[in-house]
């Protein structure tokens, strides 16, 4: 979503982007990510697994609707923005049910840490230990594409009762496997990072502001999933 292309079109004054603007636009999508997923959790909780799940695909459905028309129309992002917010809650809050059902206190520790995470990278990046140069850029979208890759490859092979072998599973390999693919969601913040500063300094239109907000959510949502995939991997080892 963050690319240089999506800021192409400059604004002035204050119709333009600015850092602030996005921070405070990402605050209030997390919050309203977090009140529809305590819905679905408290269903699911409550009611059973089906009903939270059936929220969750309707969530699901809602939530891709939303992104890939905002891709389209960014101009749309201050409405669409947070209807993707509250559609991805809706599955977050049930894959978090299910999970905390299986393993207790997974879901504060995978918070803990996305939360930690996002804290340690934007540190990093501020004091420039971390530099989003045209290489790591690249190593980063490389790595990215090649984890979406097998993640389609394994979804295919699961429609005909086949997996990857190893990588979903508790082993080494397994591990492994979710460190590598933690480590490059941690990675994409910078580059979300710097597409937000860059967009800001030239000078895109406000409502990039929820463009660029959704962005940096997205990454935030994959890397909780795949810390809680990786939790849950090691403690099914104990």
């Amino acid at each position: 979503m963050l690319n240089d292309k999506a800021f192409a079109v400059p604004a002035t004054g204050a119709e333009a982007m600015t850092i602030n603007g996005t921070v405070h636009k990402t605050a209030a999508l997390l919050f309203l990510l977090v009140c529809s997923g305590a819905y679905t959790w408290t269903v699911a909780r409550v009611d059973g697994g089906a009903q939270a799940m059936s929220w969750a695909i309707a969530g699901l459905v809602a939530g891709l609707i939303a992104f890939f028309t905002m891709l389209f129309k960014r101009e749309w992002s201050p409405v669409l923005a947070p209807a993707y917010a509250l559609a991805e809650g809706l599955v977050l809050g049930a894959v978090s049910a299910m999970y905390e059902a299986r393993f207790h206190g997974i879901v504060f520790s995978a918070v803990t840490l996305t939360i930690g995470t996002l804290a340690v990278l934007l540190l990093v990046y501020r004091t420039g230990l971390i530099k989003a140069t045209q290489n790591f850029k690249l190593m980063i979208v490389g790595a990215t594409g090649a984890i979406a890759v097998t993640y389609i490859v394994g979804w295919v092979l699961a429609m005909f009762g086949r997996e990857i072998p190893y990588i979903h599973q508790s082993g080494t390999i397994g591990i492994v496997f979710s460190l590598f693919v933690v480590a490059i969601a941690a990675l994409n913040l910078v580059l979300d990072f710097d597409f937000i500063e860059n967009g800001a300094a030239a000078g895109a239109p406000r409502y990039m502001e929820w463009f660029a907000a959704a962005g940096l959510l997205v990454t935030l949502v994959w890397l909780y999933l795949e810390i809680l995939r990786l939790l849950s991997k090691l403690n099914s080892r104990r």
